[in-house]
């Protein structure tokens, strides 16, 4: 079979573990091919997720870089048994571009995620009318089809939220987030009434950063951590007008992680944020 050409970010984020482990384990990817019966060239394209590999070798390698880590391997296994056809977003591959369905694929696996909004309400929490004039107002003008399926497939990574057991999902968004009108007055005032809604579901809370903050706290980007089945598997997402990246190199994990925890400081608490979207619909 021939090396995959676009590898999901779970893919890729396979090889780069069992990279880490070699690395860790001090041993080269020569010695690693050599320990499997194969050539180098293979060992480099598991690492960079273009082409798949069994729980077997997955767990040979784990010996042979003395890994016992067991939770670590048993999800790194379950990555491996994956495939595409599998989960609801690969019925819009072809349609929707490769992030958007990193996103959802990322946002199925994680166990708890933490967000921050400056500008708009996180995707997850957006009605139909609000997350369609988002993109009607893209940096490159979409044509009709487009905006109603990228609508469409916004609001069906919304399932994450409906499980029976939903993660729990921490909302921080500025002030200034709730006061943009996009979309129109009516619309935006539906959307904060939703959110309200929203932040009393269960595990859901939500967080306002409010204009009266005095302590600076530089967020620009929308920022979702998602925490991992185990440690090692957090990620950061990155999100840009032009398209967004994850992290996970340690020092970015450990970076968001105080992110976050500033973001904690600086915001009201739940009822308090709720009062204040509650004034800000009654403004409009």
């Amino acid at each position: 079979m021939p090396p995959r050409e676009n590898p999901t970010a779970r893919q890729a984020r396979l090889g780069a573990e069992l990279r880490k482990l070699r690395e860790r384990a001090g041993r080269t990817a020569r010695e690693a091919a050599g320990m499997l019966g194969t050539d180098q060239g293979k060992i480099s394209h598991i690492e960079s997720g273009r082409i798949g590999v069994s729980e077997e070798r997955i767990r040979k390698l784990a010996t042979f870089y003395s890994c016992a880590d067991h939770a670590l391997l048993d999800a790194l296994c379950e990555i491996a048994r994956e495939h595409r056809g599998q989960f609801w977003w690969d019925e819009y591959r072809g349609m929707v571009a490769p992030g958007p369905l990193n996103v959802a694929e990322l946002e199925h696996h994680l166990v708890g995620m933490q967000i921050m909004q400056t500008v708009t309400v996180p995707g997850l929490l957006q009605i139909e009318d609000y997350a369609r004039a988002l993109f009607r107002g893209n940096v490159t003008e979409l044509p009709p089809e487009e905006v109603e399926t990228r609508t469409e497939f916004r609001m069906r990574r919304k399932v994450v939220l409906e499980r029976e057991n939903p993660p729990p999902f921490d909302v921080f968004i500025h002030e200034a987030a709730l006061r943009m009108r996009f979309g129109g007055r009516a619309v935006v005032r539906r959307q904060l009434r939703y959110l309200m809604a929203s932040s009393e579901r269960p595990g859901i809370t939500v967080r306002v950063v409010p204009f009266t903050n005095e302590d600076f706290f530089e967020a620009v980007q929308p920022v979702l951590y998602a925490t991992g089945v185990v440690p090692q598997l957090d990620t950061i997402q990155i999100d840009t007008p032009f398209g967004g990246g994850f992290l996970d190199a340690e020092a970015d994990v450990l970076a968001y992680r105080a992110f976050f925890a500033r973001a904690r400081k600086v915001s009201l608490n739940g009822d308090e944020s709720r009062q204040l979207i509650h004034h800000i619909a009654r403004e409009l």
